[in-house]
């Protein structure tokens, strides 16, 4: 059963680590939540380590930029670990081939920086579709339109045997109070269309081996036992930690605000019913990171 919480500060003396998603956690894509500023201090100041923890498609650099411009001061934080570096990883060790075709322009340039912790990279040339040995995903050019305006291509391209590489397993997120369409929500279609979507977020382990070698290069190995995964996404986030045996706690505030009643808390019977609907269970739940 998951425990509902008024604090960070009621369980952080548990955990070591804290895996912080950004997204409907810290942010919503405009400003930081004000309570969260506090509430990532606190833990730090105890001599614990923050990791951001995101399925952003930006490389870590591209996410620190854009965390600091949306408000959130760099004392909040210690190590970036972004579905965008888990993904740029496997592409330059030649996942989806070396001709590959990109799917949404978002911060692409960064995205095709080669990756120092790569030996040997591939030499990753971006091309047309007809020419592609691959597609890479980093979400679509307009994330209010419908993903179906994106199948043709995806016809096209599973008809060709060409694997997807989605930079970004979240299917929607919120930008202030408008709903957007993420790569995963591409790459799911993909998927239902029989084509093959290869993916690096939450909750996939990818992610997770690269958040543990961020903390490696910070002195700090910890186990499972000693982290706390923070998310509003319950399939993503939440069903990730409970892949890796971590304990989670999940913001009701975020993607489930109307689904679990949240105001400041959830209410624990909609809470409930929504768990079990997901049937991902929790460890802890809380309104808002405070």
């Amino acid at each position: 059963m998951t425990q509902i919480i008024q604090s960070l500060s009621d369980i952080s003396d548990r955990y070591d680590v804290l895996l912080c998603d950004l997204w409907g956690c810290v942010h919503d894509g405009v400003k930081v939540y004000p309570e969260a500023i506090p509430a990532l201090r606190a833990f730090r100041d105890a001599g614990k380590i923050v990791v951001l923890l995101t399925n952003s498609p930006r490389d870590r650099h591209a996410v620190a930029e854009q965390v600091a411009k949306f408000g959130l001061p760099d004392d909040c934080w210690d190590t970036i670990a972004s579905s965008g570096d888990a993904a740029r990883a496997a592409l330059f060790t030649g996942a989806v081939g070396q001709k590959v075709h990109v799917m949404g322009e978002q911060s692409g340039d960064g995205f095709f920086r080669e990756m120092e912790i790569i030996d040997d990279p591939v030499a990753v040339e971006r091309v047309g579709i007809a020419e592609a040995e691959g597609l890479v995903c980093l979400g679509p050019d307009d994330p209010s339109a419908d993903p179906e305006t994106w199948r043709p291509d995806l016809l096209y391209a599973k008809q060709k045997g060409l694997k997807l590489l989605c930079a970004n397993p979240d299917i929607v997120v919120d930008r202030g109070e408008v709903r957007e369409w993420c790569a995963g929500a591409v790459a799911r279609m993909y998927t239902e269309m029989g084509g093959e979507s290869l993916y690096f977020g939450k909750p996939h382990p990818p992610i997770y081996d690269l958040a543990r070698r961020r903390l490696a290069a910070l002195g700090r190995n910890v186990g499972p036992e000693g982290m706390l995964a923070v998310g509003d996404g319950i399939q993503t986030d939440i069903k990730g930690a409970l892949g890796e045996d971590i304990d989670s706690l999940f913001i009701t505030g975020g993607l489930a605000r109307a689904e679990t009643r949240t105001v400041t808390d959830p209410d624990a019977q909609a809470l409930a019913a929504y768990v079990e609907g997901e049937r991902v269970t929790p460890t802890f739940a809380i309104g808002m990171l405070r």
